[in-house]
């Protein structure tokens, strides 16, 4: 027998964004529940963004030791993966321990209810036999799974996802990767330098594919320096698991890849079915749950992060959830602006990007100027030595004389973004931009060069 609750606020799921609007809501004096079926703070302190940095700067402490010979001296380095695991475990998760962060929110006054709720109408969620009516609205934060393509025989097999290489306390001796996205070449990058044999396949004809083909190249090239193997241009066919290792069939290939662990890492995609979205009015075969600038998705609906469909990024829950929160308390402020969405790989170098590529400008129909130069052609660069890959490219609207895309891909490269991020967010035009002291010699003083160099 159901039993229904009334409440204020309804929000389906407590990743980063939910949790924002759950606890802000909460404090304003709102009756508000939150849903959650994993753990209170979502994919990114447990699995995603924290750990795997933790991750990216153990590696990439190995790789600056590596390059001790060359510049200032002798140095032996030792790879002892339980450091990082060992940090993740305790420092990140409190072994997967969300007993902080339900004390965080609780104290703020929000009610937690534990397990998979779904839609059953408008401001009506359903977990198990109770249903919650929202007075004022339900807000969906239920982020994202991973995709897991339909490649014969790989159902049947113990592969992994990010969660499970995360989490990993042993690091495989050899390792497949399937996908060659931001999560496919941060995880192998970070195997590799802890000297597991990694192999990375993906379908598409570059790594980074949504990003500038000269990200795609530099990750390329920065992971075969570090002795992954990479193959673009072809898929899977085939997997199975004896036990003891894996072995894929590529297309095109005739002895099959081996390796003790394989990892899927070809992308993500919101169950919108599975939230029974129908009885809201919004179709469960769609790929996210479209909003408008208030991110509203309906009458008494909101969405924020991932299921929106605008990028798999903490700060765009973050971002989004102050609009809805807002919105809902009847605030006034600005609307959601994508033009300037800033996304980082943080592979080393890091690769940075901030609106349009250069293709997605001329898709757009604007008149497109480009300009592109290394990393290593600045001073900084130059007296950086070796671990100065990278490069700054820039896209201007030239009838309008403004940024509309930039990648900044260097040591540095996420912290680069800043300023252009607020130059094409802002629409600073560009003879201005000239007009700016940049300061000598840093890294972001290429970005004053790649503006003279438009054409």
């Amino acid at each position: 027998m159901s039993t229904n609750e009334q409440v204020d606020v309804v929000v389906l799921g407590l990743g980063p964004g939910g949790e924002y609007v759950a606890g802000t809501l909460a404090e304003a004096g709102w009756d508000v529940v939150g849903v959650e079926a994993g753990l209170v703070g979502g994919e990114c302190p447990y699995w995603a963004c924290v750990p795997t940095k933790m991750m990216v700067r153990a590696g990439n402490l190995l790789a600056e030791a590596g390059r001790v010979p060359d510049l200032a001296g002798e140095a032996v380095v030792t790879a002892d993966w339980s450091k990082v695991s060992g940090r993740i475990r305790d420092e990140a998760t409190d072994n997967w321990d969300d007993r902080a962060a339900v004390d965080r929110l609780t104290a703020k006054g929000c009610r937690i209810v534990r397990g998979t709720g779904r839609l059953s109408g408008p401001r009506r969620v359903a977990v198990g036999e109770r249903v919650l009516e929202a007075r004022r609205g339900v807000v969906l934060a239920c982020g994202t799974r991973p995709v897991i393509p339909p490649v014969p025989g790989l159902a049947d097999t113990p592969y992994w996802t990010n969660r499970e290489a995360t989490a990993a306390g042993e690091l495989p001796a050899s390792m497949i990767v399937l996908g060659g996205g931001a999560v496919g070449v941060e995880l192998a990058q970070v195997f590799a330098r802890f000297r597991c044999d990694v192999t990375v396949i993906e379908g598409r004809e570059r790594l980074l594919a949504h990003e500038e083909p000269e990200a795609g190249d530099l990750a390329a090239r920065t992971l075969r320096a570090d002795g992954v193997r990479v193959l673009t241009g072809v898929r899977a066919r085939q997997v199975s698991y004896d036990g003891t290792e894996f072995s894929v069939l590529v297309e095109g290939g005739d002895a099959p890849l081996r390796a003790e662990r394989l990892l899927v890492a070809t992308g993500r995609h919101a169950d919108l079915a599975a939230l029974d979205v129908t009885t809201v009015g919004l179709d469960p075969a769609a790929s996210a749950v479209p909003t408008d600038g208030r991110l509203r998705a309906g009458e008494g609906l909101w969405a924020v992060g991932d299921i929106t469909g605008r990028g798999a990024f903490t700060h765009v829950s973050m971002y989004q959830a102050e609009i809805a929160v807002r919105d809902l308390l009847g605030q006034d402020g600005p609307t959601a602006d994508y033009r300037a969405l800033p996304r980082v790989t943080f592979t080393d170098p890091e690769i940075g990007a901030v609106g349009l590529t250069e293709r997605a400008a001329r898709d757009e129909g604007l008149r497109v100027r480009t300009s592109l130069l290394p990393l290593a052609s600045s001073t900084r660069g130059w007296i950086h030595g070796p671990g100065n890959d990278g490069f700054v490219k820039l896209v201007e609207d030239a009838d309008r004389g403004v940024l509309v895309g930039a990648t900044s891909a260097g040591s540095a490269g996420g912290e680069v973004l800043y300023g252009l991020s607020v130059a094409i967010h802002a629409e600073v035009p560009v003879e201005r931009l000239k007009g700016m002291i940049y300061t000598y010699p840093t890294f972001h003083r290429t970005v004053g060069a790649a503006l003279g160099d438009l054409r």
